[in-house]
């Protein structure tokens, strides 16, 4: 009886021994799990299609929310220190990065990327004269997936030949994305779109046609009178259908300078961020830029 006691209490204390060792390898693994902390939605997008569950990916950018006016909280900010990478967008579109040190561990893609200088016209006092939109470019989002899976393959070495494989994959789509657009809108009656937020200077250089705006780079400025009633003037003169908006941004100026005009209103998507819907039906950079796509060639009546 004693030797069976002596066996079971034997037994137990193997179990809990057993337990406190897988439990502690469980949290060691998953201490040493990659973690890349990402901002606008077109990059987080990106670390998903090349690093899929190899990183632990922090969005930083709660969807939903404006990008311009986002500001993390200290909770967030820890998890932002703890990363092994932090890829931000740059070029003054996320104010807050530059009141943080990360260490060495921050990636500013935008010096990567090429870059759009504003015209004088264009609220160029804003963004030291930059557009930040960059991503709308597809060759700077094939220079971006470039530059970030070479910070991946450093972080997590292990991973590369699964990294460069799903870059080449990625890469191709977006080879495939960009001649779409070629193809759809180079057969275009019209040359000119309107919009509230100038978000589209990208789009519009690569592809040959022109936007005219309500607000400059600052989708937040209040509208002149002067300026509404020039775009109503043009609008008039030149047949435009439709009018774009986008979301974040109040869309009761550019609607009643639809009303005034008699022309359609739809949203455009410059994907710094995107909605809690549109993250819910699990819409992927490809998806916008389709979405986006089938709207301007209606816009500029494309064949």
């Amino acid at each position: 009886m004693e030797n069976f006691k002596k066996s079971i209490f034997f037994l137990i204390a193997v179990a809990l021994f057993a337990f406190i060792f897988l439990n502690f390898m469980k949290k060691d693994v998953q201490s040493k799990t990659t973690k890349v902390a990402v901002t606008t939605f077109a990059l987080y997008d990106m670390v998903k299609n090349i690093a899929k569950d190899r990183v632990e990916i922090v969005k930083i950018l709660p969807f939903g929310v404006d990008v311009h006016s986002f500001e993390p909280t200290p909770k967030l900010m820890v998890k932002i220190q703890h990363s092994d990478l932090v890829v931000f967008s740059g070029a003054g579109l996320e104010p807050w990065v530059e009141k943080f040190d990360f260490k060495g561990k921050a990636l500013n893609m935008s010096k990567y990327v090429k870059l759009r200088k504003i015209e004088h016209n264009e609220d160029a006092h804003h963004h030291n004269g930059i557009d930040p939109h960059y991503w709308l470019d597809i060759g700077n989002m094939k220079l971006s997936a470039e530059v970030l899976t070479k910070h991946l393959d450093k972080i997590s070495p292990k991973n590369k030949k699964f990294f460069d494989k799903n870059l080449k994959i990625y890469i191709e789509k977006l080879d495939l994305l960009d001649a779409k657009y070629k193809k759809v809108l180079s057969t275009c009656k019209r040359k000119t779109i309107v919009v509230n937020h100038n978000a589209f200077g990208y789009v519009a250089n690569r592809y040959g046609f022109d936007v005219k705006h309500l607000t400059g780079l600052s989708p937040q400025s209040e509208p002149s009178a002067k300026k509404m009633s020039e775009l109503i003037t043009f609008i008039k003169n030149t047949g435009v259908n439709t009018i774009f908006f986008e979301s974040f941004v109040s869309n009761r100026a550019i609607k009643s300078i639809a009303k005034e005009s008699g022309v359609k209103v739809d949203v455009l998507q410059p994907m710094g961020n995107i909605t809690s819907d549109e993250y819910k039906k699990g819409l992927s950079y490809f998806d916008i830029m389709n979405k986006n796509l089938d709207k301007l060639s209606k816009a500029l009546m494309c064949n």
